[in-house]
């Protein structure tokens, strides 16, 4: 399993329309074989930060999602951030 997550900045003005164009790629991944979830929101505290969250059940699968994604292109400039890949040894549930 794979998690990739972390944080994009943008601009405060466009953090919003930067998520809103995001909608139907967050759509098509969750339907995508191997996608375990995916999201890409605003953060409820910084104006100009899109949290990023993918798991995927495998590379294979990532790579050929990213391979059919087709991102949008809006114009918005991501001016920096944080975004990691973490490879997954074990999970067990948090709660129980």
């Amino acid at each position: 399993m794979l998690i990739i997550a972390g944080f994009l900045e943008v601009d405060p003005d466009r953090r919003d329309a930067f998520v809103a164009a995001h909608v139907d790629l967050v759509r098509r991944a969750r339907r995508s074989p191997g996608c375990l979830d995916l999201a890409i929101t605003a953060d409820p505290v910084d104006p100009g930060r899109v949290n990023n969250f993918e798991r995927w059940a495998s590379r294979a699968e990532l790579e050929a999602w990213r391979a059919v994604a087709g991102a949008p292109d809006m114009g918005i400039e991501i001016v920096g951030g944080d975004v990691m890949e973490y490879g997954v040894s074990g999970v067990r549930p948090v709660f129980g």
